[in-house]
């Protein structure tokens, strides 16, 4: 009798690894009222919620990690126990305590909420059980991500309409459609920097430009200046890419043009419009200082005008390239933010040779966009001028619901009302930003700690609140970081 064949086993996935320094690092000041292990426990599972500790990553041993800590063995062995009992971490042999997340989570709440203008139409998400707090459900106000226009569903219909003309061909357009090209580089003319399509690449979505740019720009060791605080995921390109990056104070011209012109960068990063995550835009002024900037050091400046739309006080910003003359200045666009973050279509605006040459970097990892999905965005394009207004009405709203509640639940927070974007950068007064960030999740609540968007992990006594999230599950998250907060003071 013949044995049977057994299929073979798939290999484990390769673990990631982090040593006890790197997680004291990552952590900060994470100690918060109550045990120390429990403090400890939430603050590593804050962590991998918010995605700075990623998932299949083996943590250090309990003695290393209570060495560095300063804590004792029977804390991190405390803690990394309760980390596996909510199954936020396992035990494998050979490789110690490795962290994961729990089947089942999500991170938006159960029940039905009422849709306010500017929102799509949204079903029940389930989630699944999450730590000691009330409900069992996460509110998560660190992911700063709009809900879908609700012209989407439409939009794709009519895509859908004209994708047979397009179905004769490979499907492959490697810098985008003529008609996508066309339409952002319209949208440019019309405010005011006169754009070619050939001087537009799209890209699928605004972080692939943002990894294309600094693929095509960095070499290892380049130095690349970025403003602090900045967006996460730029940084995380740019070091992917092998550059060094270096900061300047956020909204401090002077002090970006003196960098630009002394430092020997190759590349900077700024974000001009509804910054992220302070919710502030450089005047016009400012804008001119750095495009000379650029022009005088030679040093490739990018301006990620992703957020650019919403303007929630006051008028639209002038473009960042002003009249598109300097090949020095490039700018990065999205219908992420303005009409759906599902929408992974993202572009480039620069001169011609500079799109080429994005072109050429981006054959080794994404040869086109979805000619489906920048079809949509072409329909969306169209309406922009009819959409936008509901968009960021809703979205003013939520602001100033999430800022006064705020204000009134925990009056020694400093908490400002941004001109724009999608977020709070809020002062806590003292640094403990994810020992705060540790505590919130335990109640449930995902926020952002200031150092994680700091290329140097700073602002340790900040947090970025995003308020994209439905007004019922921000006047519900408020208590939850006043319960918090509480624990932390403690």
């Amino acid at each position: 009798m013949t044995a049977p064949t057994l299929a073979p086993t798939a290999p484990p996935a390769p673990l990631r690894h982090v040593s006890a320094p790197g997680v004291a690092r990552l952590l900060g000041t994470w100690r918060a009222g109550g045990p120390a292990y429990r403090a400890l426990a939430d603050a590593l599972r804050a962590a991998l919620l918010a995605g700075t500790l990623a998932p299949l990553t083996r943590l250090p041993s309990e003695r290393d990690l209570a060495t560095t800590l300063g804590v004792s063995r029977t804390t991190t062995s405390a803690a990394y126990a309760e980390l596996r009992e909510r199954g936020f971490a396992t035990s494998r042999v050979g490789s110690g305590t490795v962290t994961t997340l729990p089947r089942g989570t999500a991170t938006h709440r159960r029940g039905t909420r009422r849709p306010l203008a500017g929102d799509a139409p949204a079903t029940d998400v389930p989630a699944g059980p999450f730590g000691r707090h009330p409900g069992g459900d996460l509110i998560d106000l660190a992911q700063a991500t709009p809900v879908a226009s609700p012209a989407l569903h439409a939009a794709y219909e009519r895509a859908l309409e004209a994708l047979p003309a397009y179905l004769g061909t490979g499907g492959y357009a490697h810098l985008g459609l003529d008609e996508m090209r066309s339409a952002v580089a319209d949208r440019y003319t019309a405010r005011g920097t006169p754009t070619t399509p050939d001087q537009v690449l799209v890209t699928t979505g605004a972080q692939h430009a943002i990894s294309l740019l600094a693929q095509t720009y960095l070499r290892p060791r380049d130095l690349a200046v970025v403003e602090s605080p900045t967006y996460v995921h730029a940084m995380e390109a740019l070091r992917a890419a092998g550059g060094r990056v270096a900061g300047v104070p956020a909204g401090d011209v002077d002090a970006l043009v003196s960098t630009l012109h002394r430092a020997g960068a190759r590349l900077a990063y700024v974000v001009p419009d509804c910054h992220n995550p302070t919710g502030a835009s450089l005047d016009a002024g400012g804008r001119a200082a750095v495009r000379a900037a650029a022009d005088r050091s030679g040093v490739t400046v990018v301006g990620d005008e992703t957020l650019g739309d919403l303007v929630l006080d006051g008028a639209e910003h002038p473009p960042f390239a002003g009249d598109g003359a300097s090949p020095r200045v490039v700018t990065v666009g999205s219908a992420s933010k303005t009409f759906w973050g599902g929408l992974r279509v993202g572009w480039v605006r620069a001169d011609a040779q500079t799109v080429h040459r994005l072109a050429r970097t981006r054959q080794a990892s994404d040869t086109a966009t979805s000619v489906l999905e920048q079809l949509a965005v072409v329909e969306l394009l169209r309406e922009h001028a009819a959409l936008l207004p509901a968009r960021v009405a809703a979205l003013r709203e939520r602001r100033d619901l999430l800022a006064g509640m705020l204000r009134e639940a925990l009056p020694d927070w400093d908490v400002p009302t941004p001109a724009g974007g999608l977020c709070l950068w809020v002062g806590l007064g003292r640094p403990v930003a994810h020992a705060l960030a540790g505590a919130a999740a335990a109640e449930g609540v995902l926020v952002g700690a200031g150092p994680d968007f700091t290329p140097d992990r700073t602002a340790h006594d900040r947090v970025r609140l995003t308020f994209t999230r439905p007004p019922e599950e921000l006047a519900e998250a408020v208590p939850r970081l006043a319960r918090a907060w509480s624990r932390v003071r403690s």
